[in-house]
């Protein structure tokens, strides 16, 4: 149930800078967990869930989704803040949903893609691949 966004906009055009990012170029196979980063995963609630970095600066960060909304984005109140320009200051919000948590891009300038496709709106399962800006994060859903 993914929907495709073809118009970019939302901000004002002094707040972040649009530039032309593809998809990523990754297969579809999993990244690679450290011990740390599977007990993390094994330990969450089935109300939570998990994003870990594998590209950018945060490369490696976990960041725990346990709030009905989570925000997404490069404004300092952010609830996970990823400090760039390709990223907008309110890009996305993840929020729970009867199957777990969905992204919800907010009008941001350089989409938030899901597993490729650029998405306004996408429930997330384990291992989707989330893009937002340059950063690349896997989902992680609990199961417990």
């Amino acid at each position: 149930m993914t929907e495709h966004s073809h118009v970019a906009g939302g901000e004002n055009a002094g707040e972040t800078t649009s530039i032309s990012l593809p998809p990523t170029q990754t297969g579809s196979h999993q990244p690679k967990l450290s011990e740390q980063d599977a007990a993390a995963i094994a330990a969450l609630p089935k109300s939570s869930a998990l994003l870990i970095a594998h590209t950018g600066a945060n490369q490696g960060a976990r960041f725990l989704v346990d709030q009905d909304t989570t925000t997404v984005g490069r404004h300092p109140e952010a609830d996970i803040f990823l400090d760039d320009v390709t990223v907008s200051r309110r890009h996305v919000k993840l929020e729970r949903v009867e199957e777990g948590f969905a992204a919800v891009d907010l009008g941001s300038l350089n989409g938030t893609y899901v597993n490729h496709d650029r998405v306004d709106r996408h429930v997330l399962v384990t291992g989707n691949e989330v893009q937002i800006g340059k950063f690349r994060l896997t989902f992680y859903s609990g199961t417990k």
